[in-house]
C-alpha cells in the first residue's frame, strides 16, 4: 500500500504545483522558495538539530512555548522549524527571527524527504498536532531519528478521512516513538487509527501555556481610550469565506440598538484581507484598516485587522469575541486567546478541531454557542447589554485557561528523557 501511496503522490505532484500557482495569484509568497518543497535548499551546515514541524499559524502559535523551552534548555542545539504555508512562515519569522532555521516541509516524496533529512540532520523530530506523512515517518525510522507527535489531536472527521488508508496510517504511526495527546479523546482516536497504546500519553494542550505578550493589555487599554472607553466593542476573529457576511449582518443588528458600536474583524488568511475590506465598504460601513489607520477612530463602525499575529491586543480591548471557522464547517479556531484575557467567547456550531476546549469553556460558563448565523447578532447584543454576565463569563473563561496549563512542562520532560536515551 505504501508503494501505491508513493505512486499516487508522484501522480498528484503536478496538481500540487498548479495549486501553488493558483494560490500565488492571491498571495504572492506562495510563488517563493519552491525548491524547498522538493527538499532542495542550501544545507545549513549543522548536525544534531532539534526539528519542529508546525503546519501553519495555529500550530506555530501552539508550539511557541515549547520552542522557547527548547531554546532555553538546549541552547547549543540548532533548532529547525518547518511549515507548509507562507502565513506560518511569516509567524515563525515574527516570533523567532534568525534564531531558528526555517525551511518548508517537502512533499512526501521519497527523494524530497531524503534530501530534506540529509540537509538538516535532526537528532529529534517533533511533529505538532496532526501530520501523518508515511514516507517521512518511514525515513525517520530508517535513519534512527526519534519521532514524537506533540500536542497530538485527531478529530472525528480526520479519523474518518484516514479510513481508506488506515493500514498505511497504522504502519506510519508504528514509526513514532511517542504520541503526546491533547486529551483522552484524542488518545483514543489515535489508538483506533492503529497507534501502539503503550506509546500514547495524555499531556494536555500546549495552547494553554501560550504567553500573553508583554504590554498587550496596556496596548488594548490605550486603544479603548482612543476610540472611546464606553463604546461597545465586539470582535470576529479568524473568519473564513462565508462568515464575514454573517458577521456584518450581525453588526447591522447591533448598530440598530447600539449606534456607536464597533466591530473588529480579523480574516484568517492574508490573501482575503482586501476582499473583506472591499465587502465592508460596499455594504456602506465606515471602515478603517490596521495597515492604513493603525487603530480605529470614534467614527469608524468596522475595523479590519489586516495583519498577522496581532490579535492579542485587540482581544484585550474587546468585550465579546466571536471565534471564526465555526459558522462554516472548518472546525473552529483557538478560543484560548480571548479566554486568557477574560473575554467572553462566542462560537458557531462547527468546533470539531477544538471540541474538548470549547466544550469545557461552554460547560464552565466562559463561552456560548450560537446555533447558526441568524443567531449571532441577537446573542452578541445580549452580551453587550449584560455587563454582569460578561464579567462572569470572562472570569470563568480565564479560570479554565489557568486550570489547564502545564502541558509544555510535561512534554519537555518526555523530550528530555528521549534525548537522554
Amino acid at each position: 500500500m505504501r508503494y501505491l501511496y508513493t505512486l499516487a503522490m508522484f501522480l498528484v505532484t503536478p496538481l500540487l504545483v498548479l495549486r501553488l500557482l493558483a494560490r500565488g495569484v492571491r498571495s504572492r509568497p506562495y510563488h517563493h522558495r519552491w525548491p524547498e518543497r522538493f527538499g532542495l535548499f542550501d544545507a545549513p551546515g549543522f548536525s544534531g538539530s532539534l526539528w519542529v514541524h508546525a503546519v501553519s499559524v495555529g500550530e506555530v502559535n501552539a508550539a511557541e512555548p515549547m520552542i522557547k523551552a527548547l531554546r532555553r534548555d538546549y541552547p547549543n542545539a540548532p533548532l529547525v522549524i518547518t511549515t507548509v504555508t507562507p502565513t506560518g512562515t511569516a509567524r515563525v519569522h515574527q516570533l523567532f527571527g534568525d534564531s531558528v532555521f526555517h525551511v518548508y516541509l517537502p512533499y512526501d516524496l521519497p527523494f524530497a524527504v531524503r534530501g530534506f533529512l540529509k540537509r538538516i540532520r535532526p537528532r529529534l523530530a517533533l511533529i505538532v498536532e496532526t501530520e501523518i506523512w508515511p514516507n517521512l515517518y518511514f525515513a525517520c525510522r530508517r535513519r534512527g531519528i526519534p519521532l514524537m507527535i506533540v500536542n497530538a489531536r485527531l478529530s472525528e472527521r480526520s479519523l474518518r478521512g484516514y479510513k481508506p488508508m488506515r493500514g498505511l496510517a497504522r504502519s506510519a504511526l508504528r514509526c513514532v516513538r511517542l504520541i503526546a495527546a491533547q486529551s483522552r479523546t484524542d488518545a483514543a482516536r489515535y489508538r483506533l487509527l492503529g497507534a501502539d497504546p503503550e506509546r500514547i500519553t495524555v499531556t494536555g494542550n500546549m495552547k494553554f501555556d501560550m504567553p500573553i505578550p508583554e504590554g498587550a493589555v496596556a496596548e488594548g487599554a490605550a486603544m479603548r481610550n482612543h476610540w472611546g472607553p464606553r463604546r461597545p466593542v465586539w470582535m470576529a476573529a479568524s473568519t473564513h469565506e462565508g462568515e464575514e457576511l454573517a458577521v456584518l449582518e450581525a453588526h447591522l443588528q447591533v448598530l440598530k440598538r447600539l449606534p456607536d458600536a464597533l466591530l473588529l474583524l480579523a480574516p484568517r488568511h492574508p490573501e482575503r484581507f482586501r476582499i473583506v475590506e472591499h465587502a465592508v465598504r460596499s455594504l456602506g460601513f465606515t471602515c478603517a484598516t490596521r495597515s492604513n489607520d493603525e487603530v480605529p477612530s470614534p467614527s469608524h463602525q468596522v475595523f479590519v485587522i489586516d495583519a498577522m499575529g496581532q490579535l492579542i491586543p485587540f482581544f484585550a480591548a474587546t468585550e465579546v469575541a466571536f471565534v471564526g471557522g465555526s459558522l462554516v464547517p472548518i472546525g473552529g479556531h483557538n478560543v484560548l486567546e480571548p479566554a486568557a484575557l477574560s473575554v467572553p467567547v462566542v462560537v458557531g456550531p462547527h468546533t470539531f478541531n477544538f471540541e474538548e476546549i470549547t466544550h469545557s469553556l461552554i460547560q464552565q460558563g466562559g463561552a456560548e454557542r450560537v446555533t447558526g448565523a441568524d443567531r449571532l447578532g441577537p446573542d452578541v447584543l445580549k452580551l453587550l447589554f449584560d455587563t454582569s454576565k460578561r464579567a462572569r463569563m470572562g472570569q470563568a473563561a480565564q479560570q479554565v485557561f489557568e486550570r489547564e496549563r502545564g502541558a509544555v512542562q510535561r512534554i519537555m520532560q518526555l523530550i528530555d528523557t528521549m534525548l537522554q536515551e
